[in-house]
């Protein structure tokens, strides 16, 4: 049985195709008692007052250098626009799938904006995955022609803004903590992965279609789909809909638990690669939903930082770095050739995506110019 999508129905677009935007709420939490990774909050609210950022920088540490998870509250982005946003992300799911088609990712560049169909098999399993998404990128001049889907060029302004409130909100002021923790100057990562530079940033709506029980087993005992995010920080917003796990440092799965009003958070892998390993990359996967939620498609709504075409991918001039010996004399050489955060992130995307058939990699790795990950789908 083939995933199933939203059923919104054709007839909901107004005169001269204009798609029309349904209010979207979160389902119900779910009744069933999991077990939660505990993740500390970082209350952004506090960020401007005397001391503000140090406090923070020092509550975000533990979880930077050994969770690899946390969320962030208070960030002065007001329900309501997220959920406009769910809204939009729900709507455009709902479209034809002539229309979802016409601006396809691009995976034999390795480029991520645009549709992407849940078409790939799930190795020989007679299941197709039952993941769809839409990415946005960042509405700056170097972005202009990238094509846009109906409902996109319709809700652009607000779109548009969203993507950068989440940026000046949360990615920044993430950023100027990370910094202050690895001793350099406030704005360095902020700059190094600066909103209005080329960068594969995206803004993406999401949508697990719903698989009945034996479809979920069947596919998760070929692979669980357990992995690290490819570019800086990751942002995921509230949709209540239980499936989310992280590996904690004792290596137990546990669930990431929805934040009333909050933001949940990962370092991913170029992060990582930037502060040669100090900082660390979760192995995260999406499982099952509970019993009285697997009926219910699990919308969702994230933001990807990525760094850009002049961010060479080698560790920062850390004095913390330093002092731990992690930064290796070639990366203190400035004659030395070094791949740019996003010829990284493209050649990461291609391998992983441009195929036909997801297949097992567990066990494996993937390396690219000097720069080596870990593949996990466990």
């Amino acid at each position: 049985m083939a995933p199933v999508a939203l059923d919104t129905a054709a007839a909901d677009q107004l005169n001269g195709g204009k798609v029309l935007v349904k209010p979207w709420t979160r389902p119900a939490k779910t009744s069933e008692k999991l077990e939660y990774a505990e993740l500390p909050k970082i209350d952004l609210s506090r960020f401007d007052e005397p001391g503000g950022k140090q406090l923070l920088a020092s509550q975000l540490f533990d979880a930077l250098t050994r969770v690899g998870f946390w969320s962030v509250i208070n960030s002065g982005i007001d329900d309501e626009l997220v959920l406009r946003q769910f809204s939009i992300g729900n709507a455009f799911f709902g479209e034809p799938l002539e229309e979802k088609r016409r601006f396809p990712c691009n995976f034999a560049e390795g480029e991520y904006f645009g549709y992407r169909e849940n078409s790939r098999w799930v190795g020989d399993t007679g299941i197709k995955e039952n993941v769809e998404m839409l990415n946005i990128p960042k509405a700056i001049p170097a972005y202009t022609n990238v094509g846009k889907h109906r409902i996109v060029e319709q809700n652009w302004d607000e779109i548009a803004s969203f993507h950068r409130l989440l940026f000046n909100n949360v990615v920044h002021k993430l950023f100027v903590l990370i910094s202050i923790i690895l001793e350099l100057p406030e704005n360095y990562l902020s700059e190094a992965h600066a909103y209005d530079e080329e960068s594969d940033d995206h803004l993406r709506y999401m949508l697990y279609n719903v698989r009945s029980q034996d479809e979920w087993d069947r596919a998760q005992a070929y692979s669980k789909g357990g992995h690290t995010d490819f570019g800086s920080l990751t942002l995921l917003f509230s949709q209540h809909v239980a499936g989310l796990q992280i590996r904690t440092p004792e290596g137990e799965w546990k669930y990431v638990s929805p934040v009333d009003g909050g933001i949940t958070c990962n370092a991913a892998d170029t992060l990582t690669f930037l502060t040669n390993g100090f900082i660390k990359s979760t192995i995260h996967r999406v499982v099952t939903p509970p019993k009285d939620q697997i009926d219910i498609p699990r919308l969702g709504l994230l933001y990807f930082n990525r760094p850009g075409a002049h961010t060479p991918m080698k560790t920062v001039p850390s004095p913390l770095l330093d002092r731990l010996g992690l930064i290796p004399p070639q990366d203190k050489d400035r004659s030395k050739p070094v791949v740019s955060g996003t010829e990284y992130v493209r050649a990461r995307v291609k391998d992983v995506h441009y195929k036909a058939v997801l297949d097992r990699r567990d066990g494996t790795s993937f390396e690219f110019k000097g720069l080596k990950v870990q593949n996990h789908y466990a």
